[in-house]
């Protein structure tokens, strides 16, 4: 576990990058190492997509929601450990988060200014103590910009969806497979990347880390010794 210089606040550290890239495992076991808190930002969307799904709302509604409407759903954040657990509607959630429906919506979801500024306020309240990992598309170059360690994950487009499949169930996917998924991630990329509202793009003053030919291990000991060297100075 590092330790901070003295005088130096806890460190928040980023981790953003594309679908598919590695970001949320690589995050969560970066932050079990170090003895920090982690967030995983895309379970907070997926949270608020699923709220909404469970309501009734339809889709074409979402839009006209206030930052006061999203906040009205039933989605609470608690400490637990070292990790952050999300409810919907009273209970603990986390298979839920990754069901087909949600994932088909969640991308429409982050791209309402509503909801970014619903969850823009509860992740900086997360990371005000530091000592935390924030994983997703934007926690470098909107949430945290003072972040002490920025990191963006790429990897080539058939590894990530490569990983995708296999996270899915799919156990050896299959090159007609790989090549279906590809172009879902791709049609991801593209609109997170053209978004007007907090696109995907690496920070300027990351650390970028292709991790397609890295196994986890190299990945998360590479970020972790970026931390470390913050108490080596």
């Amino acid at each position: 576990m590092t330790e901070p210089n003295e005088g130096m606040q806890a460190p928040v550290v980023t981790l953003d990058g594309p679908a598919g890239s590695g970001k949320s495992t690589t995050a969560k076991e970066v932050a079990r190492r170090l003895g920090f808190r982690h967030l995983d930002s895309g379970g907070l969307y997926r949270a608020l997509t699923l709220a909404l799904l469970e309501a009734g709302t339809p889709r074409d509604e979402w839009a006209s929601l206030t930052e006061e409407g999203m906040r009205a759903l039933p989605v609470r954040v608690s400490r637990d450990g070292t990790e952050f657990s999300i409810e919907v509607g009273g209970r603990p959630v986390q298979a839920e988060l990754r069901t087909p429906e949600v994932t088909a919506h969640v991308a429409f979801l982050a791209s309402l200014p509503a909801s970014r500024a619903c969850l823009l306020r509860l992740q900086r309240t997360a990371g005000e103590q530091g000592r935390l990992v924030a994983d997703g598309r934007d926690m470098g170059s909107v949430v945290f910009p003072d972040a002490d360690v920025k990191v963006y994950l790429v990897a080539d487009l058939s590894e990530r969806a490569r990983r995708r499949l296999v996270e899915g169930g799919v156990s050896e996917p299959s090159e007609d497979d790989v090549a279906r998924e590809s172009g879902v991630i791709a049609e991801r990329d593209r609109h997170d990347s053209e978004r007007e509202l907090s696109p995907l793009r690496k920070p300027a003053d990351a650390h970028l880390l292709d991790t397609t030919r890295l196994d986890f291990e190299e990945q998360v000991a590479t970020i972790v010794s970026l931390v470390e060297a913050l108490g080596a100075g």
